[in-house]
């Protein structure tokens, strides 16, 4: 499948990083030093960016709203066209859908997407602090009380209500991304963690602690994509290539709505795979590209949580319901596996930079593709899914292809 070239295909000929961290600056620093690595890694000069698509962050105030034109800018005014785009944990994603748009509509020969963020400490909170009563994220902090690992938390328990796994399982995803993490040098956190220690850590939203939640982050990504024929004539001859963009909604009304499901929106378990949003986001991407989840090589997902990454392997398609730590415990998900979840690192390693975390899981999507991803190499990486979710329905999954 990956030597056959889809209609929709774009190349990517270049990514970059800004590493992961709490480095006290501006979202734009992070953005422009990612911007310049992937154009080096492009061979382009910034000269011949034909479109900016900025991935925005609302922390970071009026040029986090215009994000693309703050890159733009920052990187010197050159005559692009820029696009901001804004939606949740799928900032990135939809940034490189609008580049895709962009070039398969003739409008840009080549593309940057950047998309950097400059978090908060703590649990994300709405931003703003007016009362906005048509806001479910306000509601829920404002009503409820419940910050984002409440909700991981209610996911767990169901897990383990339902499906028997334990927090000795959940310890073993974030052990198993903490070692991929150590040979990533973009990780924040790159030291290897053993399952004491996880359980160790203080108790956050039973039963999960906080070596099972991610933290936020500082960091930025951004990739040159262009169309097939552009990166011939510039000399590629086998590009990566995204294949599929989803960014679709849920499905409304649901058969089964208890409350579990309003807080985390799992495929209902006595119903088929691929009920569920996640699992709604990952068909349309597959439907799109024209593959099956059998065909995958290697998956990044957004693990949240640990509990939510096994969710992730069911919602792929990877496993039936309530099999996932199955995969987890005999090795298939681990690197050296049959098909490795998550071998940047996954937020475990990362931290959550909200805008910049799906264009850095394509980053890592093409380095894997392009077999140069070092230690954390997955062997004879041919095809690579990514998928990310947040709230008022926003969620991608993105193909790519080596």
């Amino acid at each position: 499948m990956g030597d056959v070239m889809g209609d929709g295909d774009i190349a990517v000929l270049g990514v970059g990083m800004h590493p992961w961290g709490k480095w006290g600056h501006r979202f734009v620093r992070y953005g422009t030093v990612a911007a310049r690595a992937a154009l080096a890694d492009a061979g382009l000069d910034w000269r011949r960016i034909g479109s900016v698509v900025g991935a925005n962050t609302v922390r970071g105030g009026y040029p986090g709203q215009v994000a693309g034109a703050t890159f733009a800018r920052a990187l010197g005014w050159q005559g692009a066209r820029v696009t901001s785009v804004y939606a949740a944990c799928a900032s990135g994603a939809q940034a490189i859908a609008t580049a895709r748009a962009q070039i398969l509509a003739g409008q840009t020969e080549v593309a940057l997407v950047v998309g950097a963020d400059a978090a908060p400490k703590g649990f994300f909170a709405p931003v703003g602090g007016a009362d906005r009563p048509d806001d479910p994220d306000w509601l829920r902090f404002r009503v409820l009380g419940a910050t984002n690992p409440a909700y991981f938390g209610l996911l767990a328990r169901r897990r383990m209500a339902l499906y028997g796994e334990t927090p000795a399982d959940y310890a073993r995803v974030k052990v198993k991304n903490a070692r991929a993490g150590a040979a990533n040098p973009y990780a924040r956190y790159r030291s290897p963690v053993t399952a004491e220690e996880v359980a160790a850590s203080p108790l956050v939203a039973d039963p999960l602690r906080l070596l099972d939640i991610c933290a936020t982050s500082d960091g930025g990504a951004a990739v040159v994509l262009s169309g097939m024929g552009f990166a011939r004539r510039h000399g590629v001859t086998r590009p990566v290539r995204v294949r599929a963009v989803s960014t679709v909604t849920p499905v409304y009304p649901r058969a089964v709505l208890d409350l579990p499901e309003i807080a985390t929106d799992p495929a209902p378990a006595d119903g088929p795979p691929g009920d569920g949003f996640r699992a709604s986001i990952a068909r349309a991407a597959y439907e799109e590209a024209g593959i099956g989840p059998e065909e995958l090589s290697l998956a990044e997902v957004y693990d949240l949580s640990t509990a939510l990454e096994l969710q992730w392997y069911e919602d792929l398609g990877l496993c039936p319901p309530g099999a996932a730590a199955g995969l987890l415990r005999d090795g298939t998900t681990t690197l050296g596996g049959r098909l490795p979840v998550n071998p940047s690192g996954g937020l475990a390693s990362f931290g959550e930079a909200v805008p910049a975390q799906a264009i850095a899981q394509l980053c890592e999507l093409t380095r894997q593709l392009r077999g140069t991803a070092g230690a954390r190499q997955v062997a004879g990486a041919r095809i690579g899914i990514a998928v990310n979710q947040g709230l008022f329905g926003h969620g991608s999954a993105l193909i790519a292809v080596g």
